[in-house]
Formats: C-alpha cells, sequence, structure tokens
C-alpha cells in the first residue's frame, strides 16, 4: 500500500506551480546585481517575484528581505536585542532570547513587554493559534502563513519570518518581513545585496519558487479548502477519542490551525509510535523536525504544564489540501491497532474496554 504524508507542518510536498517556476528560473542566466541585459533581467524576475511575496503575506515588496529560511531570519532580527519568548517558541528564536514568558495550559502566551518580546502566530507541534499584542517586536509566522488568513500589515508587529518549504515551496529560501523604518544591523556582510541587510547573491531559483508557492497557498486559502483540512482533522480527533481512552488532545480548547493535531498517550513514547506508524506506512512524527533526533521531553507541552515523563509521550499528525481523506482515515485505523496492542503488552486485555478496535 501507498504510504501516506502526514507531517506537513515540517515540510510540504513541493507544489507543481513552484516547481515549473524553478524550471522557468534555471533559464536566467544573469546575476541579479550585474547591471548588463541579463543581469537586469534576473533582478527583473526577482523583484516580480518579490512583490508576490509581500502580497501573499499583506506586505510591501520593499519590506521583504530574503534569507535562507526561517532561521536565518529570526537571528537577523533577533540576535543581540534581549528579547523575551515563550518556550513554545521554535529553537531558532529560543536561542536569542532571554526573559522566558508565561504559558498555560491552553498554549497561550502571556506578552508584558510586547515591543521587548517575541511570539510566534503558530505552533508547529500544537497548532494553537496566539493573539499577537499590538506593538509586538517579533513574530514568527511560519507555520500560520499559507494556512490562516492574516496581513503583516495588520498584525502590528515590527518584524515577522516566513519560509517556503512550508507553503509548498522549496527549501532553503525564506524572509524577514519588516515593518518600513525598521532598523535591521547585517549578519552577514558583503555585497550590499537586500538593501545592505543580508549580502549573498541571491537565490533566483528559490525565490522564484517561493513566489509561485505563496500565490498557490493564497488562491487556496480564498477558495476555501484549509476549511476542508479542518474538517477532515476535526473527523480525525473524533475517530482517536472514540477508540481510545486517557489520550489528550493538546491546544484542544485553543484557536489552532486547521491542519494539526497533537495527540499524547501517557506511557507510550511518541517516538515508538513514530517508528512503529513508519512501518505501517506513515510519516508523523513526535514534535519539532528541527529537534529530530534529540531525546528529550518537549519544551512546548512542558511549557503547557505536561510533566516531563509524559511530554515525550505525544504525536503530532499534520497534512494539507492535497491530503487523501481516506489516508487520514487509514492512519486512524493503524494507530487505533497499535496502541491497542501496547495496551495488551503494557496492562493486558482486561483494561481493553473502549480501546478494542479492528
Amino acid at each position: 500500500m501507498a504510504r501516506a504524508y502526514l507531517d506537513w507542518n515540517a515540510t510540504t510536498p513541493l507544489c507543481a506551480e513552484a516547481r515549473a517556476a524553478m524550471l522557468a528560473a534555471c533559464e536566467i542566466v544573469g546575476n541579479p546585481s550585474s547591471v548588463h541585459a541579463e543581469g537586469r533581467a534576473a533582478k527583473s524576475a526577482m523583484e516580480r517575484a518579490r512583490e508576490e511575496i509581500a502580497a501573499a503575506v499583506g506586505a510591501e515588496g520593499a519590506d521583504v528581505i530574503f534569507t535562507s529560511g526561517s532561521t536565518e531570519a529570526a537571528a537577523l532580527a533577533l540576535a543581540g536585542r534581549g528579547f523575551a519568548c515563550s518556550p513554545v517558541e521554535h529553537d531558532a528564536v529560543r536561542a536569542w532570547c532571554g526573559e522566558t514568558l508565561a504559558t498555560d495550559a491552553n498554549g497561550i502566551v502571556t506578552v508584558l513587554d510586547p515591543a521587548r518580546s517575541s511570539l510566534q502566530l503558530a505552533n508547529s507541534e500544537t497548532g494553537v493559534i496566539q493573539s499577537l499584542p499590538d506593538g509586538l517586536g517579533v513574530t514568527d509566522l511560519t507555520q500560520a502563513f499559507g494556512k490562516i488568513a492574516f496581513a503583516f500589515n495588520w498584525l502590528g508587529v515590527t518584524a515577522g519570518f516566513i519560509s517556503a518549504h512550508k507553503i509548498g515551496g522549496p527549501k532553503g529560501i525564506g524572509a524577514l518581513i519588516v515593518k518600513r523604518g525598521t532598523e535591521i544591523e547585517a549578519r552577514i556582510k558583503g555585497g550590499g545585496q537586500e538593501q545592505g541587510r543580508r549580502a549573498g547573491t541571491e537565490n533566483l531559483i528559490g525565490i522564484m519558487g517561493f513566489a509561485a508557492a505563496a500565490k498557490a497557498a493564497q488562491n487556496d486559502l480564498d477558495q476555501g479548502k484549509w476549511e476542508r483540512v479542518g474538517e477532515i482533522r476535526d473527523s480525525l480527533l473524533a475517530t482517536l477519542e472514540s477508540g481510545a481512552e486517557d489520550v489528550t488532545f493538546l491546544g484542544r480548547d485553543s484557536r489552532r490551525l486547521p491542519n494539526t493535531l497533537s495527540v499524547l498517550t501517557p506511557g507510550w513514547k511518541g517516538e515508538t509510535q513514530v517508528m512503529q506508524m513508519d512501518l505501517a506506512g506513515f510519516a508523523v512524527s513526535a514534535g519539532s523536525a528541527c529537534s529530530s533526533g534529540k531525546v528529550r521531553a518537549s519544551g512546548v507541552l512542558q511549557a503547557m504544564g505536561i510533566s516531563p515523563e509524559h511530554a515525550g509521550d505525544a504525536i503530532r499528525i499534520s497534512f494539507g489540501p492535497s491530503t487523501d481523506e481516506r489516508d487520514v482515515t487509514r492512519f486512524a485505523d493503524a494507530w487505533l491497532t497499535a496502541r491497542q496492542r501496547w495496551r495488551e503488552r503494557n496492562y493486558g486485555r482486561s483494561t481493553a474496554g473502549k480501546d478494542d478496535h479492528g
């Protein structure tokens, strides 16, 4: 049976529009910084792409600084500035933050000083969506972009960042978006590209793929495709809940991304579940892909009040508009069957009861 990819929050499949745009970009010879005709053609293509990405994120083209991805963009926005953030933030943000902001059991963060704080719009592990305070210094838009509607210019923030491979674009390209007039000190110095904020010849192939993916993602939002994704997510939750007891759906009482479900089963290690589902033909994760290979309990879940003992017992299922609903149904069957076997091995058949399945 064909495999089912249910790990979209780690990276998305490359969309057809991005693939076509990248192939077209391969035919553009010039360096965008060159003044001859070939260079001007490359520059023109890059600036069109910049405007398209800006339109999709609700910003102005001049506010978009191309980077290698969200990790670099986070460093560009946060390094050396002493911002506060919560443990629910991605490691790329936490690496540059000092003071820790409080998080409640629903994954909602309390911001005390917006101008000196960084707060994500949506969490990669739980899908929890935050209400961003006006005047916020920096926001991580990586997981929210393309999944929920927002406009950077309406968020009331100074800077935010996005990454192409979370919306059907290529890996290795992202952007920092800054409010007009914001001073950003370059961390990569050299030729003065990107208005002197990020040196180095721009990745035109990646940028054009990024723009095409951004347009396609916006079209999906406009056509209501993510509403259907949310319905599939809710159906999956109902199926898992009806077939298994003692499970926790993290962030359930908060507004969440429509494609994300974080499921915790006390005592059943997330890494074990991921391996069992992989063998069954399903790609899911036990948390942020950037933390894979690190045997540790999720800091996100601990910030939400889950004990260190059980903060490693969750898996994340995430998908998108092109996911076949039948694959999600097959996953539910496979997961419930694996869970029943785990319970029988650890607790015996006498506790099966509601958990009988398949």
